[in-house]
């Protein structure tokens, strides 16, 4: 199982720290372990959560 930081997972998904952050606040990211003072995300949890928001036209509405 790999396990990334928040910096890690922001390259891994092509997004801001600050966007990551602004997602554990809202609930809408992806599902991530809090370690001490340390966030860590799996990255199985990283590509799951990826895998959710997939739509096919922009007619499906907002993403999760």
């Amino acid at each position: 199982m790999e396990i990334l930081n928040t910096r890690e997972t922001a390259e891994y998904l092509r997004l801001s720290k600050p966007t990551l952050e602004r997602f554990r606040i809202s609930g809408e990211g992806p599902s991530f372990c809090k370690l001490g003072g340390a966030v860590r995300y799996r990255k199985d949890d990283l590509d799951a959560w990826l895998e959710s928001r997939r739509v096919r036209s922009t007619s499906e509405g907002d993403a999760k």
